[in-house]
C-alpha cells in the first residue's frame, strides 16, 4: 500500500491530537467498547473515516507487532476544503475549474490526475471519503510533486457537494460514453468535470445530478479509456476552450 502507518493506542491518539492529516483508522472489532471511546470521539471530531476489522488483519498489516488494536494511515498531505478551492479561483480572478472523482481506487490514476490538474491550472480536486483512494504515498510519488500544489477536498457526499457547487454557479459536465462530443461542447465558465471509477463509471445518482454528459470521440476498436487518460484529455479540452474564449 505504500502508506505510512502509525499503530498502538498512545501513538494513534497523539497523532489524532496533533492535527496531522490522517486518511483512515482501523480498530479491532472487539474494540468498540469504552476503552476506545476517546479514539472514536477524536475521529468524529476530526471527521476521519474509521473501520472495525478483526485482530488478524492488524496482525498482518503490522507484521504482528504490538498494535493494541488500532492503526492509522497518515495522509501524504493536509486535505483542503471546498471553500479553499473556490478561494483559490477567486484569488486568481478565474472562474472555478474543479475535477470531481467518483470512487477512483487506483493510486496511480489519482496521482496522474493530480499532475494534470496542476498542469492545466485547475483549482482543485474533490474525492469521496469512502470507496476511494486517499492521498497515499503512492499517489504522492505518482503525482511527481503535484500533491504539494493541488488542493484536494475529501467529502462525505459527492451529490450534495455537486449541488452546492451548482448553487454557486458551477456547470457540471460528467465524462462518460453516450454523451455529446466533448470537443463540440461548451466547457467554458465555472466548471466541474466529473470522472467516474475505473470499472463502473459515474454512479447513477451523481450522473443524474450532472448538467450534461460529454464523451470523448473513440475511433478505434476499444470503447473506453483509462480514467486518468480520459480525465487528462477532458481537463486539457477545458483549458483549450478557456484560452480561446479570452
Amino acid at each position: 500500500m505504500n502508506e505510512e502507518m502509525v499503530y498502538g493506542k498512545n501513538p494513534v491518539v497523539e497523532l489524532l491530537k496533533s492535527g496531522k492529516p490522517v486518511n483512515k483508522v482501523l480498530l479491532v472489532t472487539e474494540g468498540a467498547g469504552s476503552r476506545n471511546q476517546e479514539i472514536i470521539s477524536l475521529l468524529h471530531e476530526r471527521n476521519i473515516p474509521y473501520q472495525f476489522v478483526d485482530r488478524q488483519t492488524l496482525d498482518r498489516l503490522t507484521n504482528r507487532e504490538r498494535h493494541q488494536g488500532m492503526l492509522a494511515y497518515v495522509a501524504a498531505r493536509e486535505y483542503a476544503s471546498i471553500e479553499d478551492i473556490l478561494a483559490l479561483a477567486e484569488e486568481r480572478q478565474e472562474a472555478p475549474f474543479i475535477l470531481m472523482l467518483d470512487e477512483i481506487e487506483d493510486p496511480h490514476n489519482l496521482g496522474a490526475l493530480l499532475r494534470t490538474v496542476d498542469a492545466v491550472g485547475a483549482h482543485g480536486v474533490i474525492i469521496p471519503k469512502r470507496r476511494s483512494v486517499a492521498l497515499t504515498g503512492t499517489v504522492a510519488k505518482t503525482s511527481a510533486g503535484a500533491v504539494e500544489h493541488v488542493r484536494v477536498a475529501r467529502v462525505s457526499n459527492l451529490v450534495q457537494t455537486l449541488n452546492d457547487l451548482k448553487k454557486k454557479g458551477c456547470w457540471v459536465s460528467g465524462a462518460e460514453a453516450g454523451g455529446k462530443d466533448a470537443f463540440k461542447a461548451d466547457l467554458t465558465g465555472p466548471r466541474v468535470i466529473v470522472i467516474g471509477s475505473e470499472g463502473k463509471g459515474i454512479s447513477r445518482l451523481l450522473r443524474e445530478n450532472c448538467d450534461e454528459i460529454v464523451s470523448l470521440p473513440m475511433k478505434g476498436k476499444i470503447t473506453s479509456l483509462n480514467a486518468s487518460v480520459a480525465g487528462s484529455v477532458m481537463l486539457y479540452e477545458v483549458l483549450r476552450q478557456r484560452i480561446h474564449s479570452n
